[in-house]
């Protein structure tokens, strides 16, 4: 599968930037709706460590874990690699075995043919060096002085994202395209990614309580710190999407700059508003073709941001892009995007769910029908609620759950209250 993504993401950056190629994928016309909702999170205490605490939230047959660090860089990675250091050395082995299978060097940069991947990762670590604070590289050296797993593993699993994105879908609704007397934002951020490897089994959500910054919470797996899924406890959200399938309005890629999931972090652990982070993401040593969107509850609002090296431009739903009347409508107060940016087969059912429920729109008929209908979120989902304050994750079936519901978008919901997410002690 991971083979896959490589090659189809290397053919269709060629093709897509040369002809304008769309993607051809789209949900199934019988796709069912989710009935099973969701249950409070539960966190049951396993036991702490300096700077540390973990729990297991969830049912019986989908637990994950729930790990609390505080302090500095160094000892939040420190207190992460000791709660969880078999988990952390067993995900690892399995990340690195499983790319070493997969990936097609030669197919991806024809000019790394003659390296092996853990060459090509450090190249695309050293090509983003410059761009990277100190304080990402000290969280790492704690997580490795903890672990046993090496500083330089770690960092190269990090650059991964950078190389193979993942087709992912969001939304921002708010005002009156939702069923909350106050209009506050609901925001959908679904990922679609590799369900084959080792990444289904090792599902963390971890709570930073730093030393500087806002404490944040950021769904992803054991021994990871970077953010492609979080929320911040001033309740500022992020959602993210790998294009494919870009238009010439994306212009170039690079691999020098300042990789997206640390940037992605950064919005979580510093920013205290939308303008905030419209203003970091203008001023990032950018990399690849992304969709980014970033929600505030305070402020009842959210952003799509369409991001390249070359070109950084946000979007409400006046102004959404691409625009299309077929397959892309403009949708008062709804900002979205399904699967990719050129991808009319998805953001059609988006767009259908979305107006079906228009007026109505809560996480209830999120998770039973919009996301669940839409067919996204193969490998998590997080739908951030404000009118609540809450947060409902759901996760793919690890692997022996022979359950007949294998993708997230599927599955039971775990609901958090965020007041209790960022007042743990």
């Amino acid at each position: 599968m991971l083979h896959f993504l490589f090659s189809l993401t290397y053919f269709v950056l060629q093709f897509s930037q040369s002809f304008g190629a769309y993607c051809s994928g789209k949900p199934a016309s019988n796709a069912a709706p989710n009935l099973f909702g969701s249950i409070p999170a539960q966190p049951q205490f396993i036991g702490s460590t300096a700077n540390g605490k973990l729990f297991t939230v969830g049912p019986p047959d989908q637990q994950f874990y729930l790990v609390h660090l505080y302090g500095d860089p160094y000892e939040m990675g420190f207190a992460h690699g000791t709660l969880l250091k078999p988990q952390i050395q067993s995900f690892v082995s399995e990340v690195w075995q499983y790319i070493l299978d997969e990936i097609p060097l030669h197919e991806i940069y024809p000019e790394l043919a003659n390296n092996t991947v853990q060459e090509a990762l450090q190249l695309q670590a050293d090509a983003t060096r410059p761009y990277t604070p100190d304080y990402w590289y000290e969280e790492m050296r704690g997580l490795a002085d903890a672990s046993g797993i090496t500083f330089e593993e770690i960092l190269r699993i990090h650059m991964l994202p950078e190389l193979t994105k993942g087709a992912c879908s969001m939304f921002g609704a708010w005002g009156n395209a939702t069923a909350s007397i106050k209009g506050k934002l609901l925001q959908l951020r679904a990922l679609d990614w590799d369900v084959d490897g080792p990444f289904k089994n090792y599902p963390a959500f971890v709570v930073y309580h730093p030393s500087n910054g806002h404490t944040f919470a950021n769904l992803g797996f054991t021994g990871w710190i970077g953010s492609i899924t979080g929320i911040s406890s001033k309740r500022m959200s992020i959602s993210e999407i790998g294009v494919s399938f870009p238009d010439s309005t994306f212009g170039k890629e690079s691999r020098f700059g300042y990789p997206f999931v640390f940037v992605l972090r950064d919005i979580l652990q510093f920013d205290n508003t939308v303008e905030d982070t419209t203003n970091r993401l203008n001023n990032t040593h950018r990399t690849c073709d992304l969709i980014l969107g970033a929600g505030s509850g305070p402020e009842t609002e959210f952003r799509g941001y369409e991001y390249s090296y070359s070109t950084l431009n946000a979007y409400n739903w006046y102004d959404l892009e691409p625009y299309n009347q077929t397959w892309h409508p403009r949708i008062e107060n709804i900002v979205y995007w399904g699967m990719d940016w050129l991808c009319p087969g998805y953001n059609l059912v988006l767009s259908q769910q979305l107006l079906e429920h228009y007026g109505n729109i809560t996480t209830a008929n999120s998770i039973s029908n919009i996301v669940a209908k839409t067919q996204t979120g193969n490998l998590h989902i997080a739908i951030y609620d404000y009118s609540q304050d809450m947060v409902f994750i759901s996760l793919h079936a690890k692997t022996g759950d022979n359950s007949v519901y294998q993708n997230a978008y599927e599955r039971q919901y775990v609901s958090f209250e965020l007041s209790d997410l960022f007042e743990e002690n």
